[in-house]
């Protein structure tokens, strides 16, 4: 089964929250018990875990499920 999420690259979405918020990778990385070097190396990946992104979503307050949601809805209406 394809798992196309079309060009959705959640970590520079997060990154973009982050900026919209003025907050640094470093505060996000603390709220979600990260280490920072290698949080920087999640937001590279387009994919990121669910439960992370669940604590991510709680941390900035923001829905990051619903750019998936939205997409499956897209592509089940495009069927």
């Amino acid at each position: 089964m394809a798992t196309d999420t079309g060009e959705i690259h959640i970590g520079q979405r997060i990154q973009q929250s982050l900026k919209d918020k003025k907050l640094s990778i470093a505060w996000l990385a603390e709220k979600v018990n990260c280490d920072r070097s290698n949080f920087y190396k999640i937001l590279k990946c387009k994919d990121i875990h669910s439960r992370l992104l669940y604590q991510i979503s709680i941390a900035l307050e923001e829905d990051f499920f619903a750019v998936y949601s939205q997409k499956i809805a897209e592509k089940i209406a495009s069927t």
